[in-house]
């Protein structure tokens, strides 16, 4: 039996496996893999598709759409007795030369690590780093999300500044290899979260369970990114709002979380007066109901960790807006 199993998420995307599905078949290496798709019931040609032009492609057919997060904790609870490793890849995610083995060999020599996250660049502008994962993700003392190579809206190009392989807190859902078994213990993605930032929270998690997350940069691949929402779109901006202040509460001791939250709702009220003065209406609407709509799902989380892992010294909107630190590197300086 192989060691890994590359896992695609498919959704009527038969497109999408025309287009990106031939450079996976053509880079991973078969020794050490096999490439399986999930399909989430779909109804356009996807599961013809697979059979006619990727018959080399396993397939996991699910009778109906479970969604992004429960769709890949179902296929991973399937997979898990058989495979040691399993890669969470989405489909929209363009690989290149032997990108996989760098990530398994680092896996197999690091037994304390239980994610690693390879270089993640722009599809459509290959020479900088792509917005969701770039070169590993991080959370700063206030828990806001940033990554070695874009911080809010600034991502940087890739010169090689960050190929050094490093402990990281999150790596990015675009492209993940974690141990199956850590997977399921750790209770896979939250698919109360719908989308946007259950990696970050799986992370923490796995993070909780006392295994580490590291990028990996000498595997590399391209993820075209933001099909599915637009960057200024009023439902991302209320799912990473409402997602992070669940994933903030959930995971921090309560005492804690409880603090915490006080000193976000008064930041987040300073993006909502940002999102009026430009006369952004929507994202401003939106903001407000990430926090209503938050405040109702917080009760469906009731078990608080001890143990308080956002410590750290970097405050990244103070960093950002105030002291003009645009990039990773100079957040130490």
């Amino acid at each position: 039996m192989k060691p890994i199993a590359v896992v695609i998420l498919n959704w009527n995307g038969e497109q999408m496996l025309r287009e990106y599905l031939p450079s996976v078949v053509r880079h991973t290496p078969i020794e050490i893999a096999d490439i399986i798709v999930a399909d989430n019931g779909s109804t356009d040609s996807s599961l013809d598709i697979l059979k006619s032009d990727f018959p080399m492609v396993k397939v996991i057919a699910f009778t109906e759409n479970y969604g992004f997060a429960e769709g890949y904790n179902r296929a991973v609870a399937d997979l898990e007795p058989n495979y040691g490793y399993v890669v969470l890849l989405n489909s929209d995610v363009k690989v290149v030369d032997d990108w996989l083995t760098p990530l398994y060999e680092f896996m197999e020599s690091h037994p304390e690590t239980g994610v690693v996250q390879p270089k993640i660049l722009s599809l459509s502008e290959p020479s900088r780093f792509e917005y969701a994962g770039a070169c590993g993700g991080f959370l700063d003392r206030q828990g806001y999300p940033f990554c070695r190579g874009r911080i809010f809206d600034t991502v940087e190009y890739d010169s090689g500044q960050y190929d050094v392989p490093l402990k990281i807190f999150w790596a990015s859902g675009a492209a993940f290899m974690v141990r199956s078994n850590l997977y399921v213990k750790a209770g896979g993605l939250d698919k109360k979260f719908f989308a946007h930032m259950e990696e970050i929270d799986l992370c923490w998690r796995i993070n909780r369970l006392g295994k580490e997350v590291w990028a990996v940069p000498s595997a590399k691949v391209y993820h075209l990114g933001g099909g599915s929402l637009p960057a200024e779109s009023p439902r991302k901006t209320y799912l990473n709002f409402r997602n992070n202040l669940l994933m903030l509460h959930k995971n921090l001791p309560k005492s804690v979380g409880r603090t915490l939250l006080i000193r976000r709702r008064l930041l987040d009220t300073l993006a909502w007066a940002r999102y009026i003065i430009k006369g952004d209406i929507e994202n401003a609407r939106a903001i407000l109901k990430a926090h209503n709509d938050f405040r109702h799902m917080r009760t469906e989380y009731t078990q608080h960790p001890k143990e308080n892992l956002l410590n750290g010294d970097i405050n990244i909107v103070f960093d950002y807006y105030v002291r003009a630190r645009k990039k990773f590197s100079e957040l130490q300086n």
